[in-house]
């Protein structure tokens, strides 16, 4: 693969959106991960700096721009520098105490 672009099944490992490759690969495979609006079921696409990934996860749907390809698994901190979030809450619904309105 070019080395201005990183699979996406590493990536979403890297960002930490998975706990292993494996489950990166499952999550992309069940169509629970679009690039631009597309639906991708391939793990092993390419992706660039500034793709729009949206992310259908169990605790939140999220919108995230790619600001970084991860070298390696780091920290949760180190992790947060590799996207921006543009939509949804990284918290879910969970950080809502209980009886508090979404909206």
């Amino acid at each position: 693969m070019r080395e201005d672009r990183q699979r996406l099944d590493k990536w979403l490992w890297f960002a930490r959106f998975a706990r292993n490759r494996p489950a990166a690969v499952r999550l992309v495979e069940d169509g629970h991960v679009r690039v631009a609006g597309k639906r991708i079921e391939n793990p092993a696409l390419g992706l660039k700096l500034g793709d729009v990934l949206t992310l259908a996860l169990p605790h939140a749907t999220l919108v995230v721009k790619l600001r970084g390809l991860g070298e390696r698994r780091g920290s949760y901190e180190q992790a947060q520098t590799l996207y921006e979030v543009l939509g949804g809450d990284p918290r879910g619904d969970a950080s809502l105490a209980p009886g508090e309105p979404k909206g």
